[in-house]
């Protein structure tokens, strides 16, 4: 009978042992998966950038074009270099990522009343919509002799160019995305006993939520590019120097790796805030309805 008693309790500790080994293995292939995913994503943008990066070394060391029209990749680093070992690089980034946030978030209170009117209310649709929709294909450029005729070179006129081109595209994408609300979920709301505006916040804006954060991209990169346009053309020292005016500078000194450099800063700032704001958002909106795998 003891032995019986040893064998047995010998046979619950290897049962718990390999229990144990069975819950270990799930959680290694949930890891190993993750890290695949990671990998997933961070490597082919890096295998792109360096790929772009020889190619650019390539056709400089063929000489294909003069120095001072193509630079080395190593003297346009240098210029950012300068920028970062002396600090001057977050002062061109403050100045113009705070206008441009400044900037979507003005345009977002215009944009938002805008498109629900012309969603909700046909007249406003046929005569505003089209409008709207021109004024998202006038490029914002445009807009900035007159900004700068009205407001003087200042901040204003900055401020107007980039609302004039984040606001259309911001107002078409929430009518896009409230369009392609099921028409019967605004009569389930009306039959629970939700009022016009409470149908409107609780059932139509959440479900045209996928549809508008695409408009909300289109609408920052529309602002960014417009604050771009106006930084290069209302310099002023008044202004502060963000990257719009050092890109002009650049221009100014014919300083080709200055330029060069102004492009890569402006086009991370670009990638950056799509990559921290926008993707994160809207992979949670997505995977919240179902729509996307938690892999993306």
């Amino acid at each position: 009978m003891p032995q019986l008693d040893v064998h047995r309790n010998e046979h619950e500790v290897d049962a718990v042992e390999a229990g144990l080994d069975a819950l270990d293995t799930p959680v290694q292939a949930v890891e190993g998966s993750r890290l695949r995913r990671i990998a997933a994503r961070v490597l082919p943008p890096i295998g792109a950038v360096v790929l772009f990066v020889a190619i650019w070394q390539a056709l400089w060391a063929a000489a294909f074009w003069p120095e001072y029209k193509l630079p080395a990749p190593a003297a346009v680093w240098s210029q950012i270099w300068q920028l970062v070992a002396s600090g001057d690089i977050l002062g061109l980034f403050w100045v113009s990522v705070h206008r441009a946030v400044i900037g979507f978030a003005f345009s977002l209170l215009i944009a938002v009343p805008l498109g629900l009117a012309i969603a909700n209310l046909p007249v406003v649709r046929r005569g505003i919509g089209p409008i709207v929709s021109g004024l998202q294909s006038l490029p914002s450029v445009a807009w900035v002799p007159a900004a700068i005729l009205w407001f003087g070179i200042n901040d204003r006129a900055i401020y107007w160019v980039v609302l004039l081109g984040a606001v259309p595209s911001i107002a078409n994408g929430l009518v896009s995305g409230l369009d392609q609300v099921p028409p019967i979920l605004p009569r389930v709301g009306k039959a629970l006993g939700a009022g016009r505006w409470g149908g409107i916040r609780y059932i139509l804006l959440p479900a045209a939520l996928p549809g508008f954060l695409g408009g909300l991209k289109q609408g920052w990169a529309f602002s960014w590019r417009s604050l771009m346009a106006a930084e290069l053309i209302a310099t002023s020292p008044e202004l502060g120097e963000g990257l719009g005016q050092f890109l002009h500078n650049g221009m100014s000194l014919s300083d080709i790796s200055m330029v060069f450099a102004g492009i890569v800063l402006i086009f991370v700032v670009g990638v950056g805030i799509e990559l921290l704001v926008f993707r994160p958002l809207e992979n949670s909106v997505l995977r919240a309805r179902g729509l996307t795998s938690s892999a993306h």
